[in-house]
């Protein structure tokens, strides 16, 4: 863990420089988009997490000077499978990005879906060294926490303190500063496959970039689509992508799970594609235009040209109803409804004290997908959209961009993880650990 440690540490000093510097590139690698935006920062002090994610929209220091998206290539399922073809799909949407800026830029900070992330809730307790909490107190009781033993192979992606409790008083967010004996935390850690890491880092460096920051597709879309309210009191972002769907819950304003689904719209498009056996463009397009969820009376006279190049004329001009398209996109998005709802079970998101679920991401707006979800997830759902930050192009204003703009977020203003501090040697406890949220059913 040590390794990692000083790495991420190095990344945190890395984007201090970058933003110093005045320019940063955010890229969203996703498995059909990338997207990239070039930030300037004016130098001013970000504002504070604790003044709300809402008052971060354009108040930041920082504003969109370029951006991009291209095509995704060489990826699937938030996973590099292709080097070359990732490389080049990046450099893309950098060189366009630093084009419309006027200017090159030196680091990056990406996100990815990928990497099967895993949640698991630490908790941890020390004695207050001087009666008056101190940071060297707060790294002492993080590095009392007993890491499990997460697997070979795997690397810690996020580890925030997400509430301290001093001399049994709970809900602190920051306790530095405050008089007390004994501090107690409660800390999430999100585990990803270590390749899939190392891939991304290794792809960005050959594209002539440092990477100055690495976060979960996630947590930072969470962080955009989400509003202070439901960050505080608890919600679960659902964040519904070309190849993964991932589901993010938070509260007390920090991600406390997350957990990533195989499924996304490309998986519907596949299946239009099967069913009707036309290419995978052609089933994109009648998805886009007029896909829905729920058929109506008069669905089954709206024809739909389905288009070719086969060559067979009577076969590229057949037409087929939006009720039959309907039909065969409505079994799969049931699917990936079905595997949110098992995961919000898992972990325990009826506990909470309030259950909103928001939903984002490019393949969420399917028309009809709000009422859908809400009969599959039993709870309140709203469609969701990334908050505004400064100069943001209209074209990254919509829900398939909620990533990208929570990246930004994350860039200007990161919150505490364990590497912010300066941690004694790491203890590596031998106990069970417990799922992300079992820990705020005693607390909450």
């Amino acid at each position: 863990m040590s390794d990692l440690y000083q790495a991420q540490r190095a990344m945190r000093t890395m984007r201090k420089a970058a933003m110093q510097r005045g320019v940063i590139a955010i890229l969203d690698i996703g498995t059909s988009k990338i997207g990239c935006l070039v930030l300037q920062f004016d130098g001013t002090q970000p504002i504070a997490d604790h003044e709300g994610v809402t008052s971060l929209a354009g108040q930041s220091g920082f504003r969109v000077i370029g951006s991009a998206t291209t095509r995704s290539r060489g990826i699937e399922f938030g996973e590099i499978v292709s080097m070359p073809e990732a490389e080049r799909a990046i450099r893309t949407a950098l060189q366009a990005a630093q084009k419309l800026a006027n200017i090159k830029v030196d680091h990056a900070i990406a996100c990815f879906s990928g990497g099967a992330p895993r949640s698991y809730g630490l908790t941890g307790t020390a004695e207050v060294e001087s009666q008056i909490v101190t940071e060297q107190d707060i790294a002492q009781v993080l590095s009392a926490c007993d890491v499990p033993d997460y697997g070979h192979g795997r690397e810690v992606l996020h580890a925030q303190p997400v509430n301290f409790i001093l001399d049994h008083r709970t809900g602190l967010s920051d306790p530095r500063g405050q008089i007390g004996r004994e501090l107690s935390t409660d800390m999430h850690m999100l585990t990803v496959d270590q390749k899939v890491i190392h891939d991304l880092a290794y792809c960005i460096k050959r594209c002539d970039l440092e990477l100055a920051g690495v976060a979960s597709a996630s947590y930072v879309a969470g962080r955009s689509a989400l509003v202070e309210d439901e960050q505080e009191l608890g919600a679960a972002c659902v964040d519904m992508g070309g190849g993964t769907t991932t589901v993010s819950v938070f509260l007390k304003k920090h991600m406390i799970f997350s957990e990533t689904i195989c499924m996304g719209g490309d998986h519907v498009t596949r299946d239009i594609s099967m069913g009707l056996q036309i290419p995978f463009a052609n089933a994109e397009r009648m998805k886009t235009r007029n896909g829905g969820l729920f058929a109506t009376g008069m669905d089954d006279r709206d024809m739909i040209e389905t288009g070719g190049d086969t060559g067979d004329w009577e076969r590229d001009r057949r037409a087929v109803s939006r009720t039959e398209l309907i039909g065969i996109m409505r079994p799969r998005v049931e699917e990936i409804l079905e595997e949110v709802r098992a995961r919000l079970d898992a972990a325990g998101f009826d506990h909470l004290p309030s259950q909103q679920i928001v939903l984002t991401g490019g393949a969420s707006q399917v028309p009809g997908m709000d009422g859908l979800a809400t009969r599959f997830l039993g709870h309140q759902v709203r469609m969701g959209r990334p908050l505004r930050i400064h100069r943001l192009p209209q074209a990254y204003s919509g829900p398939s961009c909620s990533a990208l703009v929570g990246l930004s977020l994350f860039a200007a203003s990161p919150q505490d993880e364990w590497w912010d501090f300066e941690t004694p040697a790491h203890r590596h406890g031998q106990h069970t650990f417990r799922r992300a949220l079992r820990w705020f059913k005693d607390n909450w």
